[in-house]
């Protein structure tokens, strides 16, 4: 069983919207053995979506369709699975009793356009919308089209996560005599295509059903072994042998074989030992700490953060001394050092980071150009560990990012030694 996926909607073809519904719904398939075999953006025009659900009804045994349910002219989804299937419009008494209690629960008028909300294509079954007022429908197509079926769901993502959730998932899981598995492997300090070349063999010999993929982003690659089966066993079998063989290969780089981030690994390395950290920063402006403490339970190890932008700020509030950032200037590993001791004294955590650089996109110069970052770590017992000057290359956002990954990978590769 095969999957496609639509999603309708101008907005997504001029760029005004990120289509976020996609990637929940491609992952949502894969954990009940549904791969997807294509992603397809169309426009507002019956016509052109006409068109495009054909296609892919043609090809796929399940076309799940986001966007264009709505009270508003643009929304032509329903009006254009009505002409390809040549059926019309049934009200549903479910659909119309929750549109019409949401509705009064919220003090608003039952005008038709919202009564139409619950009209739905006949010989549907109606997917009940927890969130929203336009009903989703489950069709099965008919010999026009193989007995494929068609998912029709808002484009709003709370709606169509709830739906997909409480409905849709569930429906074709009994029809789905597939197994999917996908274990991520997460990778700190090394480039694409080092990567490639440490597992080269691996990917020679992988297993029948077994795929490889890279996903290169800001902060560094995440490698995607995906084994498609029919026997869970051989399954999950197939996929940690090949997960096992990369990780015997370049573990030294791994930091998670699982859905998790860098700063949770990180988060989870210093609640088992008991340890605590802080941070002082200047070019990436709180990041670090808003990473940190963006993993659940981070009071238990995360004390304190300092963002120290300008020099006046690192002097009162670090005790940097204002000489030292005169001789060798802000950004540098002398001043980064600083800013280190003086947050493990303010703070009295085990372990304190520190970052000052040029994210950019001015302020850079032959010496220290843009993507300039000078870290530092301190500890209670040794204090400065380490201290290094690298240079990135990126946008202010993408500098920023690669710097707060920098410095929480020195942190990580210091825990993952003790």
């Amino acid at each position: 069983m095969r999957a496609e996926i639509v999603s309708v909607g101008d907005e997504l073809l001029k760029g005004q919207r990120v289509n976020t519904n996609a990637a929940f719904m491609a992952e949502a398939l894969g954990g009940i053995g549904v791969p997807v075999g294509r992603v397809i953006a169309c426009s507002d025009r019956e016509e052109e979506i006409i068109a495009v659900l054909s296609e892919s009804l043609e090809r796929a045994d399940i076309v799940l369709v986001t966007g264009g349910l709505g009270p508003t002219r643009d929304d032509r989804t329903k009006q254009a699975v009505q002409r390809m299937l040549g059926r019309g419009l049934e009200l549903s008494q479910e659909a119309f009793a929750n549109l019409a209690e949401r509705l009064k629960q919220s003090g608003v008028e039952l005008l038709d356009a919202l009564r139409d909300q619950a009209m739905v294509i006949e010989g549907s079954h109606v997917i009940e919308n927890t969130k929203g007022t336009a009903a989703g429908m489950i069709i099965e197509c008919g010999e026009q089209f193989q007995n494929h079926h068609l998912v029709l769901m808002p484009g709003v993502p709370s709606e169509m996560i709830a739906m997909m959730e409480l409905t849709v998932l569930s429906w074709f899981a009994a029809l789905s005599d597939t197994v999917i598995r996908h274990t991520p492997i997460k990778t700190l300090g090394i480039g694409e295509s080092m990567l490639a070349g440490m597992i080269v063999d691996i990917e020679d010999t992988l297993p029948e059903g077994t795929t490889l993929a890279y996903l290169p982003h800001a902060a560094g690659v995440t490698l995607m072994i995906s084994t498609i089966g029919h026997v869970q066993e051989e399954v999950e079998r197939d996929n940690r042998s090949v997960v096992d063989a990369i990780v015997n290969s370049t573990g030294k780089f791994i930091y998670a074989t699982s859905e998790v981030s860098l700063e949770a690994t990180i988060g989870a390395m210093l609640a088992t030992r008991g340890l605590t950290v802080a941070v002082a920063e200047s070019c990436t402006g709180g990041l670090v700490a808003s990473r940190l403490t963006d993993v659940p339970g981070s009071s238990a190890w995360f004390l304190q953060g300092f963002v120290v932008y300008s020099n006046q700020a690192k002097e009162k509030s670090l005790g940097v001394p204002g000489e030292l950032i005169d001789r060798y200037g802000a950004v540098s590993e002398e001043v980064a050092r600083a800013m280190a001791i003086g947050c493990l004294e303010k703070s009295g955590a085990d372990f304190a980071l520190s970052t000052t650089g040029i994210a950019g996109p001015s302020g850079g110069s032959p010496e220290k150009p843009v993507g300039t970052l000078c870290l530092a770590m301190a500890t209670k017992h040794s204090g400065i560990l380490l201290s290094r000057t690298l240079v990135m290359q990126g946008d202010r956002e993408r500098n920023k990012l690669r710097f707060s990954e920098a410095v929480l990978r020195e942190l990580w590769e210091c825990l993952r030694q003790r």
